[in-house]
């Protein structure tokens, strides 16, 4: 149920609910304004639509959500069974975020959400959007005016009102208009428009752009003439809502202003394996190089069943030489246990630090300590060596390494085999996924995979267990010639190779792998 005891903001206060109309934007989640993420911070229930990014949900964790339909996935529901929805909450007390594609002033029926507000005495506000005919200027390298081109634009619908008699769209004046036409909603009425517009004297041979899912890492375009679209909007193309087409001459320009699809992993769909806490790490940048990035985590990390072996470490601290960080998570978790037990930086006195690579370095600087001792490359064959080669080894000291419950023990064997006093503990554990998402394990069968990540040896193993023989389906990226062995050892070709064992390693060998 919504969190209706949420207090409103003060200029909105009193026994009935408030209403923010907020504008999603064309499909790209960080194209949502500020004001409406503030407005989704601080709701009690967001009814949002399948034009809207359900990623910006994120910003209303105390929410209730309720999707009033998606095409080919949910019911769509009528505008009265949304307005009904909407009145009953803010009647309840509720704010409410009604997120609606696009901008809510162009072609989003507000004027009657609106009208109903008003006639419930229900205070509201309008969040502009971004509009698809805006973003195609940024995102398809299409300005829809120009000065030396168009310096009008006329945004048209594609689907009047049903059950006119007769359409308000004079399409002569249209035909003739001199500039751009951006038409929304009109893939099934494609043969409609297309003919009243070639009807009414418009050239056939009208250059014109048909943009599909814009601003997504998915946005298809197609570069054609007006008397070609009908052709490339039927149902067998596949090239379904949410569409716009943008009729005139400066469609040209796409050609020589598109950036969008010039980036080096744009039209790539890369899977991405991590932990679902981490796996932005990863699946952020592959995105903005133009991959659609989706998440299928097959391990999960998890606190310690048992933390006594951490808090002995933590207690015997002042007897520990050098304390080791076999990760970045394994850093997290012990210094999260360090202050839940009452304790800050300042229990670690003089312990030397060690760390096995730059990316955990910089996770131990946010704690504002200092690594001692950072291994020239990212493996803990690399961290063994500088550490039997360190001068503090020589007076026989005591090392405890923190890590994961499971993962290689190259590290902890070669270092007892040098004597040396040393013990591991868990900070975390892994754990294995047990199914994945259907979703993901058709669309590696029908090869709408072209890349997964894989991360170490156990998220090798766990490809393997969940997904079988479809994985040779897709290219396989490796994040070190360890993970890779195991791969090969489970009968897979390991397309890449990061030559740096990092998340941006494994970025670049993609990137350069593609690029072949």
């Amino acid at each position: 149920m919504p969190n209706s005891s949420k207090p409103l903001p003060s200029s909105h206060h009193g026994p009935k609910g408030f209403v923010a109309l907020v504008g999603a934007g064309p499909g790209h989640p960080e194209l949502l304004t500020l004001r409406g993420q503030s407005w989704l911070s601080r709701c009690d229930v967001v009814l949002y639509d399948g034009l809207s990014n359900a990623e910006m949900l994120a910003h209303a964790p105390q929410a209730k959500h309720i999707c009033v339909g998606k095409h080919g996935q949910s019911r769509i529901w009528t505008q009265p069974e949304i307005i009904q929805e909407t009145l009953r909450h803010a009647q309840m007390g509720c704010c409410v975020v009604r997120l609606k594609g696009g901008d809510p002033a162009v072609f989003a029926r507000t004027s009657e959400e609106v009208d109903a507000l008003v006639a419930a005495d229900i205070n509201f506000e309008i969040v502009p959007g971004i509009t698809a005919a805006l973003a195609a200027g940024s995102y398809a390298g299409i300005p829809i005016t120009h000065r030396g081109i168009a310096s009008a634009v006329a945004l048209v619908t594609g689907h009047e009102q049903p059950g006119k008699t007769k359409s308000d769209l004079d399409w002569p004046a249209l035909a003739a208009f001199p500039g751009t036409l951006v038409i929304y909603m009109g893939v099934t009425t494609v043969e409609t428009w297309t003919h009243a517009l070639l009807e009414a004297g418009k050239a056939p041979d009208t250059p014109c752009a048909i943009l599909r899912r814009c601003s997504l890492p998915d946005q298809q375009q197609i570069l054609c003439r007006l008397d070609e679209i009908v052709g490339h909007l039927t149902p067998a193309s596949r090239f379904r809502p949410p569409v716009i087409t943008i009729v005139g001459e400066v469609t040209k320009l796409a050609e020589t202003m598109d950036w969008f699809t010039k980036r080096p992993l744009h039209g790539q769909h890369v899977l991405v394996t991590r932990p679902s806490q981490q796996a932005g790490e990863l699946a952020r940048p592959l995105t903005e190089l133009g991959a659609c990035s989706t998440v299928q985590s097959v391990i999960e990390i998890q606190p310690p069943d048992d933390w006594a072996p951490i808090d002995l470490f933590i207690d015997e601290l002042n007897k520990t030489d050098i304390l080791a960080f076999a990760s970045v998570n394994a850093i997290q978790y012990f210094m999260q246990r360090l202050f839940e037990r009452g304790f800050d930086t300042r229990k670690l006195g003089s312990t030397k630090l060690a760390v096995v690579g730059d990316a955990t370095a910089r996770k131990l600087a946010d704690y504002h300590l200092h690594a001692d001792i950072i291994p020239p490359e990212f493996t803990a064959k690399s961290l063994l060596d500088t550490l039997q080669t360190t001068e503090e080894l020589s007076s026989a000291p005591s090392i405890r390494i923190v890590r994961a419950n499971r993962g290689n023990n190259d590290l902890i064997d070669g270092l007892k085999s040098s004597g040396i006093d040393v013990r591991q503990a868990a900070a975390y554990q892994n754990v294995d996924v047990d199914r994945a998402d259907p979703k993901i394990h058709e669309q590696l069968r029908n090869g709408e995979i072209d890349w997964i990540t894989v991360t170490s040896s156990a998220t090798a193993r766990n490809l393997h267990r969940l997904f079988g023989e479809d994985l040779s389906q897709c290219r396989l990226a490796a994040i070190s010639p360890i993970t890779a062995g195991v791969l090969e050892d489970l009968g897979y070709t390991v397309a890449a190779v990061a030559q740096t064992y990092t998340m941006q390693g494994l970025i670049d060998a993609i990137v350069a792998k593609a690029s072949e």
